[in-house]
């Protein structure tokens, strides 16, 4: 009998047939090129029944590969049928060279435009010529084209954000922001982030899973006037009013003419971000493209006294609800009560639930137990939740959407009692986290030169973690914000005040355990060196939640790290005890005894 993914594959094979290719390239991405994706996009799990995060799919007339990363080699072949699909590595199997090793001089392969950058289009167009193959873009996605009961696309209507939690008018934003774009050299900007211009008209939304923003498209011109392109009936009656005058609202469907209009204009672009399709319009049609980063960015990220005010609100009340969380933990343990990753999951996402600002999680909960934690980024969902074992680590990284701001923290627990190696492995942690907490750094320093100051510890015993070591967080929006990052790659963005960042340094042993200590930071002005010879930073923590100290090894921590240590924990009770109470309470003030 055929299953269903043999039927889709074949009917995508009678598209290449039809359209006379002889490849078709899918990844795991929409056309809005964001991290999260919409179930309706999930373009790539229909094809293979694959769910991952990330991925790519080859189809070929007579074979196909699925591309996935490190994090899902067990799932893909649960998933994927190997007599369908090869697997190979997205990481360490160059897609493109891997394709053109399977093809002729005068082959054709074809993509939607829709679903890649302009800068993937451009290496990838390149590549294959240089084979004798050309790149086709498709008039139509043949997954779209076959979709039986395709999921509707959301409804929810656009949410207005108000001024106040906003710190700033519409208005204002975009006026700042158009002056950027002139600067640029350019007459309008395409915005295509979701978060960007969801920032941009003080607006939020509900299309897409993890990431309280609207689906759509906008151009911003460098006077500030601005054009949507959005599902209309999602539009609230008073919206005009509340993003002011110079706003245009337009269906999505009325893009490609817009854009087909725009002969002579300079339009500012960022090549990684917005999809090809769009710029190649455009550009097809006489605009001039401007190559630029998304001139939202920066700006978004520098967050306002009033964005900064709902963070430290909202990181206190998830304090509480987290706190409570590992308070019901070790009281489940210390009564031989063990559950499994899912329930556990579930049940932290309940004490947020009692907080009428929260909305939703802002990324997949990382429920892991034991060896699953040596993941980093782990899913219980990918497979059968394990269930938690005595004596050993369970790690839980988790996230909310409030209101009034993005939360994200991982702590590292001790279920029973934990070994030597693992409290050194901790501690070594934990030190390398104080000395990032703890950093002054002259403005213009980059989150690459201090990312080495979570790492030294580490490294000085001859070990490692495979992440990067920071990310932005946006205030409700997206808990994975740029352009500022702390990682060992490139990047060239100096951290400045306002910005809110992770400070999450972590450590992987395979098949044994898995350990993070993360908390969000805010950057501030230094204020011990007020009037030095060089203007200086700090980082202020926002996450207010204890730290396990029966995992902590008190040898290896000198007298600045307890001391750090302790006032953090001193900090953690003055904020939450009067918050808390009864049981709740008590482990509170236990866990955050002076060690």
């Amino acid at each position: 009998m055929t299953t269903p993914t043999a039927q889709h594959l074949n009917l995508v094979r009678n598209e290449l047939d039809s359209a006379q290719l002889d490849a078709f390239i899918l990844p795991r991405a929409d056309e809005y090129l964001g991290e999260y994706v919409p179930e309706r996009n999930e373009r790539l799990q229909w094809l293979t029944n694959f769910t991952g995060s990330a991925g790519m799919a080859i189809v070929l007339k007579e074979s196909a590969a699925i591309f996935i990363d490190g994090r899902y080699t067990v799932q893909v072949k649960q998933q994927v049928d190997a007599s369908l699909y090869q697997y190979l590595s997205l990481t360490d199997t160059p897609q493109i060279s891997w394709l053109v090793s399977q093809l002729s001089a005068g082959a054709k392969v074809g993509i939607d435009a829709r679903l890649h950058s302009l800068n993937w289009y451009q290496a990838t167009k390149t590549e294959l010529e240089r084979a004798g193959i050309e790149l086709v873009s498709m008039t139509a996605n043949p997954v779209d084209q076959h979709w039986q009961q395709r999921p509707e696309a959301s409804t929810a209507p656009i949410t207005l954000f108000d001024e106040q939690s906003a710190g700033r008018s519409s208005i204002e934003k975009r006026t700042q922001i158009g002056a950027a774009v002139a600067q640029a050299g350019a007459d309008c900007a395409l915005i295509t982030a979701l978060d960007s211009f969801c920032w941009l008209l003080n607006i939020r939304g509900s299309d897409v899973p993890r990431l309280p923003v609207v689906l759509g498209a906008s151009l911003l011109y460098a006077n500030g006037d601005m054009v949507l392109f959005t599902d209309l009936n999602k539009l609230p009656e008073n919206i005009e009013q509340h993003v002011g005058p110079g706003v245009t609202f337009k269906a999505e469907s009325e893009l490609e003419t817009t854009l087909s209009s725009l002969s002579g204009v300079k339009l500012l672009i960022d090549p990684n971000g917005a999809n090809a399709w769009m710029q190649l319009t455009a550009k097809q049609h006489g605009a001039e493209l401007v190559e630029g980063l998304d001139p939202v960015a920066l700006p978004k990220a520098q967050k306002n006294s009033a964005e900064l005010a709902g963070m430290t609100a909202c990181h206190i009340r998830d304090g509480v609800a987290v706190s409570r969380f590992l308070a019901w933990l070790d009281k489940e343990v210390a009564t031989d009560r063990l559950y499994d990753e899912g329930v556990l999951a579930d049940k932290l996402e309940s004490f947020r639930l009692q907080d009428s600002l929260y909305r939703e999680p802002s990324f997949d909960t990382i429920s892991a137990a034991g060896a699953n934690a040596a993941m980093c980024h782990y899913n219980h969902n990918n497979g059968t939740p394990a269930m938690m074992q005595m004596n050993s680590i369970y790690l839980v990284d988790s996230g909310a959407q409030y209101l009034d701001g993005t939360t994200d923290v991982t702590r590292t627990i001790a279920i029973g009692k934990v070994s030597q190696e693992q409290r050194k492995m901790v501690t070594l942690v934990l030190k390398g986290h104080i000395a990032l907490d703890q950093a002054r750094f002259p403005k213009g320093t980059t989150g690459q030169q201090l990312d080495s100051f979570a790492r030294q510890y580490l490294w000085q015993h001859g070990f490692d973690y495979d992440h990067g070591t920071g990310h932005g967080v946006g205030h409700f929006l997206s808990v994975h914000e740029g352009p500022q990052r702390i990682a060992k790659n490139s990047n060239n963005v100096a951290l400045l005040p306002g910005m809110v960042l992770s400070n999450e340094p972590g450590y992987y042993r395979a098949d044994a355990f898995g350990i993070r200590i993360e908390n969000l930071v805010e950057v501030r002005p230094c204020a011990a060196l007020q009037g030095a010879e060089r203007e200086t930073y700090e980082f202020h923590a926002l996450t207010l939640i204890p730290i396990d100290s029966r995992l902590i090894d008190t040898q290896l921590l000198n007298d600045n790290e307890l001391a750090w240590f302790n006032a953090y924990h001193q900090r953690v009770r003055e904020t939450l005890a009067p918050l808390m109470q009864g049981e709740d309470l008590a482990w509170l003030l236990q866990a955050t005894e002076a060690i």
